[in-house]
């Protein structure tokens, strides 16, 4: 059985009673054995929608789960990150296999007024995880399971003064292992980044080459991450990870290569080119191109007489 429409969690006493769990010892945060979860009943297929900030650590589970645009088989070990409000979606290969691993649900108002409540949003993972799930060693799985348990440690004891900022403290660890370990993760991935970046390379000429650039001016980042099926946060730091470079840098990159390439063998004015490349105002353009190549455009044509 599959439900049609993504199910909408609200509270984590809620997503207790969805999988057949007992009440959570507090309210805001609840750690979870998946081992200790039961099938809903009936369903196959099963999509959701959180109120709250999920992270799972699956280390088997004979499933497909597809978060936004991206389909991830567990097979293997695996974290996710998830955001409130993102559609999460699962579906049983198997109607008897039993998932392993852990999950941690944080309500929002957990780390309200506390300075992880701003610093969430620079863990791009969050947002990135949509398209790209951490897949971790033996050894950062042994790391991880142990910052997990320390949580979970806490989450049992009585709760007390010090408990919240305790907890706090781990789930920041777990996080910057995370970064740490996403950082690795790039870095073990290069031969297929590389691949996106010839895809990059790709679209970009496309762009250029159509009528786009005309009636939209020039491409954003967004755009560019849409084509290439990724976020852009994670585009982001994948390219500033192989090139040094962000998205936008890349962009104008491509923008001054052109540029430079019609002044030097075409006869069109300057403000022809700066329209032909997507700007409306000609000072943008030689203000972009000046501080690309520390010349104005019309200095660089000169170079060529």
């Amino acid at each position: 059985m599959t439900n049609i429409y993504p199910e909408r969690i609200s509270t984590i006493s809620e997503y207790h009673q969805a999988l057949g769990l007992s009440k959570p010892e507090h309210p805001l945060i609840s750690v979870i054995n998946l081992a200790d979860i039961k099938r809903v009943p009936g369903y196959v297929t099963i999509s959701l929608i959180f109120d709250f900030y999920v992270i799972a650590l699956n280390f088997t589970v004979d499933a497909r789960v597809r978060y936004g645009q991206q389909d991830y088989d567990f097979d293997q070990g695996i974290i996710s990150f998830m955001s409130p409000n993102q559609v999460f979606t699962i579906e049983y290969n198997d109607e008897d296999s039993l998932p392993s691993g852990w999950l941690i649900a944080i309500h929002p108002d957990f780390i309200w007024n506390t300075p992880l409540a701003n610093n969430i949003k620079n863990y791009k993972f969050f947002d990135y995880a949509v398209n790209e799930a951490l897949y971790i060693s033996e050894k950062e799985e042994h790391i991880i399971t142990g910052v997990i348990r320390n949580i979970e440690h806490e989450y049992h004891s009585s709760i007390d003064k010090f408990s919240q900022d305790i907890i706090i403290a781990q789930l920041e660890v777990l996080l910057n292992y995370s970064e740490r370990f996403y950082q690795r993760q790039f870095i073990t991935r290069k031969i297929s980044n590389h691949k996106t970046l010839d895809k990059l390379e790709t679209v970009l000429d496309t762009y250029f080459k159509s009528e786009s650039i005309t009636e939209k001016g020039l491409p954003t980042a967004s755009y560019i991450a849409g084509q290439l099926n990724l976020s852009p946060g994670y585009l982001g730091e994948m390219l500033k990870s192989l090139t040094g470079l962000n998205t936008q840098q890349h962009i104008h990159n491509k923008v001054i290569d052109i540029a430079k390439e019609k002044l030097s063998t075409t006869s069109l004015s300057v403000s022809e080119i700066a329209y032909a490349l997507g700007f409306e105002h000609l000072q943008s353009f030689s203000k972009l191109f000046k501080s690309k190549t520390k010349v104005s455009p019309m200095e660089f044509r000169q170079s060529f007489n």
